[in-house]
């Protein structure tokens, strides 16, 4: 069950993107009918902005085209199968398809969400969108949603260095070559949805745990994790996906007022995202969290050993394009 309660100005600043799904069907009024699928809570500020994005696509489109959103875990092969037409996912979701995607969690690769949205609004977005095609994906252009810079809550201390994580009990997302980075510092690794963490973290099964602040707040990690720690090892967002088979069945004038409202509401919330990971610091020490800057120089040691997997993991192409964004990495 999720569970999740913002305040109605942390509603207004916007709330975290939320996976898409589309599913096309014609009715007798000639109106085209599309799902959006996402797995967050209503009160993220993808879900807000996502509501209003396909508001403005409905008004824009007289009426012809009108987009519901369902939440749940929607899966790729339904996604290019034409099953739905539209989902958002993280990166490290995504890597599953295409590795190269699981460029956007490089460890300590991006170092704020400004650098990511140049280089996803530039030219790695656009060789990621190439290679997207030929797996039957259409990933819309100036499309990735934010979710944050990643840091580390613990239940039983605060992360002071990278020495922390010896034995620690923690659950990690994305694919296995990302988890192999907190491996090799000595973390017990759990693999769950983000939806269980909760009661992972209740039961104690984990004692820590990686994602943004937001993530903290709308799950209600803070009920049980004393220890926010600042890291800024990675990043993740969420890729605005279509089905290839569902979007070349679109009217060209449709597809271009999709993609025009996808990136006027990717804007908007991005600087949702961004103010409110800003400000739940505030809030989080309000509701029982110590926050504490970990050493992340202490971290980098680990990379040397690390980014030739990672290298090898993402493709020579992906690696480049992100050290010309962010600068030589290793």
């Amino acid at each position: 069950m999720i569970r999740s309660r913002l305040t109605r100005r942390h509603v207004n600043l916007g709330i975290a993107a939320a996976g898409v799904t589309l599913i096309v069907r014609k009715t007798q009024a000639a109106e085209i009918t599309l799902k959006h699928n996402h797995n967050l809570p209503v009160e993220s500020p993808l879900h807000k902005r996502a509501t209003e994005m396909w508001a403005a696509v409905k008004a824009e489109t007289n009426g012809r085209v009108d987009v519901q959103i369902s939440r749940g875990d929607a899966g790729l092969d339904t996604l290019v199968g034409g099953g739905l037409a539209f989902m958002t996912l993280a990166g490290n979701g995504l890597s599953a398809m295409l590795p190269a995607a699981d460029v956007q969690a490089t460890p300590y690769g991006f170092r704020n969400p400004q650098q990511v949205y140049k280089a996803m609004d530039g030219d790695l977005g656009a060789y990621l969108t190439q290679e997207l095609r030929a797996k039957g994906v259409y990933a819309i252009p100036g499309g990735c949603f934010e979710n944050g810079m990643h840091q580390i809550t613990c239940t039983t201390k605060p992360i002071r260095n990278a020495a922390d994580l010896q034995g620690l009990k923690m659950r990690i997302p994305g694919s296995t070559v990302y988890q192999d980075f907190f491996r090799s510092l000595g973390a017990q690794v759990f693999t769950m949805n983000l939806t269980r963490t909760y009661d992972a973290l209740k039961s104690g099964m984990v004692e820590a745990q990686d994602d943004p602040w937001d993530v903290v707040e709308l799950f209600k990690f803070y009920e049980f994790q004393k220890y926010a720690s600042v890291t800024d090892h990675s990043w993740s967002g969420y890729n605005m996906l279509a089905s290839m088979k569902v979007w070349q069945g679109l009217p060209p004038d449709v597809q271009r007022v999709i993609e025009t409202n996808t990136r006027k509401f990717v804007a908007l919330q991005r600087a949702d995202t961004d103010r409110l990971n800003d400000e739940l610091r505030t809030d989080l020490v309000k509701k029982g969290m110590t926050f504490n800057e970990a050493d992340k120089a202490s971290f980098r040691p680990a990379l040397v050993p690390y980014y030739p997997k990672w290298k090898a993991h993402i493709g020579q192409r992906a690696w480049d394009l992100l050290e010309g964004n962010v600068g030589k990495l290793g």
